[in-house]
């Protein structure tokens, strides 16, 4: 059975009811799988006379309660499982192991942020007056608005959720629309392990009104956005313009830099493997790949091989190893990318079309021979597209791997510990992966820079976002 799907307002679970609707499909057999209820102007304002009501309270309470909380959410993610991975596979489309593999290890987020919270610590500060006290504290910020993405619908969500309630804050979370089944499974989870009414609600609908609507609310005081860099720089000028804080966690082109020196079979198939996890749609997956000429050759050779054996499928079937794009919109996208490159004299070396069956499938592609100004290597596919090129100088590569306005994660492979010195220092990203890939766990920061975004997620700087500064003297 499919997820019944709602609105979840200060403690309901709401269905239609004469709401609008929108069909919810399985992007690898095209089946309608339910109905996705759109908010009403109405149900956001009572979303937000909820979240401001909850606030006065949730702010109070121990941070042992709140910690309780959490780990009782981690504990049930743990035991759905199963069941929230395998609707995410049929509304979003990543294989099963994926979808179960992304819940479990968000398990360990809610977990975190379960003993993060009772350690939001404040400070005394010596006074030049021995009459006087002077000493910090950290307070909630208030109401947040969150806006989560497709691509990974539990993963975004969970971590906004468990750092603002943590934190103190109460929310409203805007769910993707296209994959919608895990963040009504956080809000069962939520309501199932005791969080009260208003303190996190749920609500769907068209993404501009729904985002305008709650970010110009004077109720909502801080702004969380995880998705592309044109939607994230416009909710953070509409924050801006009302003095609200932001998180911003947006796209990225990651640069691949793999050197002479290094474990090339293991770098090629681990970065092969790594290319098409959710059939490339990951903010952080390595999208330009600069390889240093002595081992290009053989890189590519290792590489192609590797995802020409990949199984491409509906990711309920065993074995899949990459499933379908989440959307229709996104194979011409690919289409777009790949003739883009042959008209610029790149060279496909595979894939490079879309697979003739049901469903919005796209073939694993290398591409090779692409200058720098070629829309795939200056724009993010998100796809399973791979540009292969080649590089001799490490200051070269690292100029072109910085030439782009993004700044997210990168990845380097190199067996010397003076490369690795050097290119991390000097690459302008976020997140910076040495001969492996290290990030997202839940006690590391994940953030950019540059385009890529404003702030971090996770790690101890989990709740900057979401406390506020307070200094008090008295004498």
């Amino acid at each position: 059975m499919y997820e019944q799907l709602a609105l979840y307002i200060d403690g309901e679970f709401l269905s239609g009811d004469g709401r609008k609707t929108q069909d919810i499909t399985n992007p690898a057999t095209l089946e309608v799988l339910g109905q996705l209820p759109h908010a009403t102007e109405a149900d956001l304002d009572r979303a937000l006379q909820a979240a401001q009501r909850a606030f006065e309270s949730w702010r109070r309470t121990s941070p042992m309660e709140r910690s309780r909380i959490l780990r009782k959410v981690a504990e049930l993610s743990r035991e759905r499982a199963q069941e929230i991975g395998r609707n995410m596979t049929m509304d979003q489309g990543k294989p099963l192991a994926e979808a179960v593999a992304e819940i479990v290890s968000c398990s360990e987020h809610a977990e975190w942020h379960a003993e993060e919270c009772r350690r939001i610590y404040g400070r005394v500060i010596p006074p030049r007056n021995p009459d006087v006290r002077q000493f910090v504290v950290r307070e909630p910020i208030g109401v947040c608005a969150a806006f989560t993405p497709w691509n990974f619908p539990y993963n975004q969500a969970i971590r906004k959720v468990a750092a603002a309630l943590g934190a103190g804050c109460t929310i409203i979370l805007k769910g993707p629309e296209d994959s919608p089944s895990a963040v009504m499974a956080i809000a069962r989870m939520f309501h199932d392990a005791g969080l009260p009414p208003g303190c996190l609600n749920i609500v769907w609908g068209e993404p501009p009104k729904i985002s305008e609507y709650l970010i110009r609310s004077p109720i909502v005081r801080k702004v969380s956005f995880t998705g592309s860099v044109p939607v994230g720089k416009h909710l953070a000028a509409l924050a801006g313009a009302h003095m609200k804080r932001c998180t911003m966690e947006l796209g990225g082109h990651s640069p691949v830099l793999v050197f002479d020196d290094a474990d090339i079979d293991r770098a090629a198939e681990m970065l092969a493997r790594f290319k098409i996890r959710n059939a490339g749609q990951v903010c952080v997956s390595p999208t330009r790949f600069y390889v240093q000429k002595g081992a290009y050759d053989k890189f590519l050779a290792k590489f192609t091989d590797v995802l020409k054996n990949i199984k491409v499928g509906n990711g309920l079937e065993a074995g899949t190893e990459m499933g379908p794009l989440a959307h229709e919109r996104r194979v011409p996208s690919m289409t777009r990318f790949v003739e883009d490159a042959r008209e610029k004299g790149a060279k496909v070396v595979l894939g490079g079309a879309p697979l003739e069956r049901a469903g919005h499938f796209f073939a694993p592609t290398v591409i090779t021979d692409l200058p720098e100004d070629s829309m795939l290597m200056t724009e993010e596919p998100f796809g399973p597209l791979a540009p292969v090129v080649p590089f001799t100088d490490t200051d070269d590569v690292l100029k072109r791997a910085n030439s782009l306005p993004f700044g997210l994660s990168s990845y380097v492979f190199t067996n010397s510990l003076k490369t690795a010195t050097k290119v991390s220092n000097a690459l302008e990203a976020g997140m910076v992966n040495i001969n492996h890939f290290g990030s997202a766990l839940a006690e590391t920061p994940f953030g950019g820079v540059k385009d890529s975004g404003i702030g971090s997620e996770g790690g101890t700087e989990t709740f900057d976002g979401y406390l506020v500064t307070k200094f008090i003297t008295h004498i």
